[in-house]
């Protein structure tokens, strides 16, 4: 089951084992907006200096495909970051934050070109002053884009007291053996699944050992509907086990997209 608490997106176990994921502050979002509106006139600058040789031709050919271009980029810009970036820009990946799905689902496409349209309304009447009063008023710290789009801001600090000896450094990683299965675990794995399993691994010792065996087994079935693993990979595996793999797999592939950023 999952619920809301203010300033974090709460999600419960059957066993009643509560994980949150702290959200985004409007200072801090407010930040990460002035980077990528920094990073949008860096482009903007670029698309004038590669349109300048069309002044020889003569007319407002280059003001008015400068304008275009400057309406395609500050659209284009949070849309096409978000969509392939796993929810991120430019500011929220340099500040640890993300966008997701306001009840923990898989982002969707139309929500992100949503929340990325009314952005224009939130930046009324200037210094994005609609956004940040809905921002400041809301207990989910939503813009007006993020009520329409049903998505919220969250910040990704890693988890404390995680670290790679958690799972098992050094030991064989049978998911390992199928990069093309462990691609479609990433895809298909939201930031907040990653954060239940990861919180999962790091309090299995104070679960009494039933409900470690329940909790296990819930997100072992969870995690093998998303990626069909063969049997050789998961021969042997108890629940636990295979849990520990898949964040070991997800936990290395965030680790190799920061080193190639």
């Amino acid at each position: 089951m999952n619920g809301f608490r203010p300033r974090g997106l709460v999600i419960r176990t059957p066993d009643g084992v509560a994980f949150s994921v702290p959200l985004a502050g409007p200072y801090s979002r407010f930040l990460a907006y002035s980077i990528d509106l920094m990073a949008v006139t860096v482009l903007n600058m670029l698309l004038v200096l590669a349109l300048s040789p069309l002044g020889l031709l003569g007319g407002d050919i280059v003001g008015t495909l400068a304008t275009l271009g400057y309406f395609l980029i500050s659209m284009g810009y949070g849309i096409v970051l978000e969509w392939f970036w796993g929810g991120r820009t430019l500011g929220k990946w340099l500040l640890r934050m993300r966008v997701m799905d306001a009840a923990g689902l898989r982002l969707r496409f139309n929500q992100i070109f949503m929340r990325n349209l009314f952005r224009a309304v939130d930046m009324l009447p200037a210094f994005y002053l609609v956004g940040g009063m809905a921002c400041v008023l809301s207990r989910l710290n939503q813009r007006l884009g993020d009520y329409v789009a049903n998505t919220v801001v969250v910040r990704t600090p890693p988890a404390a007291g995680f670290s790679e000896s958690l799972l098992g450094a050094g030991k064989y990683n049978s998911l390992r053996e199928h990069p093309h299965l462990e691609a479609r675990l990433r895809q298909q794995t939201a930031p907040v699944e990653v954060a239940v399993a990861t919180e999962a691994i790091l309090r299995r010792d104070s679960l009494d050992p039933a409900a470690r065996l329940d909790l296990f087994a819930e997100l072992a079935e969870h995690f093998r509907n998303k990626a069909n693993f063969p049997e050789s990979a998961l021969l042997g595996l108890t629940d636990e086990q295979f849990v520990r793999n898949v964040v070991d797999s997800l936990y290395r592939g965030q680790t190799c997209q920061a080193n190639h950023s």
